[in-house]
């Protein structure tokens, strides 16, 4: 479905998609035949217990991994059908924040958030500057535009980050537990800073958390994978009512329900059962 300019509706589609990455545990599947929209101008959470495939989800979209199966649409275009010189184009259309914002360590917070307009742009020095300022401002770090990344807390490093995320102005950012590790404070600033963000520059917006009050609070949608698929999606009200044993577990962090606690592994009785007890000892000597 487009828009009226022509444009699809969803920026991004996902459709029988199927993952796996190469050498998992025999039946592991990360991504199975998954269907996903992700609508222009609104904030997308994907949210589900650890492993459940989100940040292969992000990796897809970006074209670090190609599907096995199926088409990672975005704006329209095949993203495993790209060619080097068309998946930089496509990135520059794109911000990450990544898990712990990843700022590099010997640039200050100026040139941090300068980085990828030098990089993509052509823009004269005066005019960087200007656009870093104003980025800078848009998180309220516009003071420490000469300080270092040693010198900053984690919230303001992660508001630096996002300040880089947003210089090229792009059509659909990408959050990677952007609430991890942050302060009450911090959370909730960096929470607002995503709304605000998202509605004032009309982009798109896909974030990825386990918070489950701070994030039903800002996204429009919100998306529960597990077990390679898709377990419930719809308003932050419908998921949180939803009947689904597993999306219950999730929602309301019980230990017991279908999400299972180990990990994919052969038989506990071949690594701890007798015929393991040989090779083990001649290990440890």
């Amino acid at each position: 479905m487009s828009d009226l300019s022509g444009a699809p509706v969803d920026l991004v589609q996902f459709r029988e998609v199927s993952f796996a990455y190469p050498g998992a545990v025999a039946d592991r599947v990360f991504l199975e035949r998954m269907h996903l929209s992700v609508p222009r101008g609104k904030v997308t959470a994907l949210m589900g217990a650890s492993g459940g495939g989100k940040t292969t989800v992000l990796r897809l979209i970006g074209g670090q991994q190609r599907a096995s199966a199926g088409q990672v649409l975005f704006d329209g275009q095949d993203v495993g059908l790209m060619d080097s010189a068309a998946l930089y184009a496509m990135r520059r259309r794109m911000g990450m924040l990544f898990q712990f914002g990843a700022l590099f360590t010997d640039l200050s917070v100026f040139d941090n958030v300068a980085f990828p307009l030098r990089e993509h742009t052509s823009l004269s020095p005066a005019l960087i500057r200007d656009i870093v300022l104003m980025k800078l401002d848009a998180v309220g770090l516009r003071g420490a535009r000469d300080l270092m990344p040693a010198q900053i807390s984690g919230g303001m490093a992660r508001r630096v980050a996002l300040a880089r995320a947003i210089a090229l102005d792009p059509e659909l950012i990408m959050y990677d537990e952007p609430f991890a590790g942050l302060d009450p404070i911090s959370l909730g600033t960096a929470a607002q800073l995503i709304r605000q963000l998202n509605d004032t520059l009309g982009i798109t917006t896909v974030v990825i958390s386990h918070d489950l009050e701070e994030t039903f609070r800002i996204a429009d949608r919100v998306v529960i994978l597990a077990n390679g698929m898709i377990a419930a999606e719809g308003t932050p009200e419908e998921v949180m009512h939803s009947t689904d044993p597993l999306v219950q577990q999730f929602v309301h962090a019980q230990s017991q329900g279908p999400v299972k606690f180990h990990y994919p592994a052969d038989p506990a009785e071949l690594d701890f059962g007798p015929a393991s007890a040989g090779p083990a000892r001649k290990v440890r000597r």
